[in-house]
């Protein structure tokens, strides 16, 4: 699993990326912040670790790498990860669904 070699910040972290406040079997996925090109598996990691508000990725910057798969530990653009119907395109690990209503955190939508 290459998830091992890039570094996710947050809280509990485990080694396919879900913490402390999303831990289910399919919670396996890391966010890059636009703010400060870290990763961490949540909105709610984020709030608690980084010194500073969150900065969301706009629309024309779907090409950007910023989704980790927690399984493979493959760079998803955040494009594919918005169309990839919530299964790694590498792996075909299952994401959790219910992320999709969170894409306003991260993403202008």
């Amino acid at each position: 699993m290459n998830s091992k070699r890039m570094e996710v910040k947050g809280i509990e972290v485990d080694d396919e990326t879900r913490c402390a406040h999303y831990h289910t079997v399919r919670d396996i996925i890391a966010l890059k912040f636009k703010c400060c090109d870290t990763y961490y598996p949540c909105h709610s990691c984020h709030e608690e670790v980084a010194d500073h508000p969150p900065v969301r990725w706009g629309k024309e910057e779907r090409d950007t790498k910023a989704v980790l798969c927690g399984s493979c530990g493959t760079e998803l653009t955040i494009q594919q990860y918005m169309t990839c119907k919530s299964s790694c395109p590498q792996c075909k690990a299952q994401f959790n669904e219910g992320c999709q209503n969170h894409y306003h955190l991260y993403f202008e939508v």
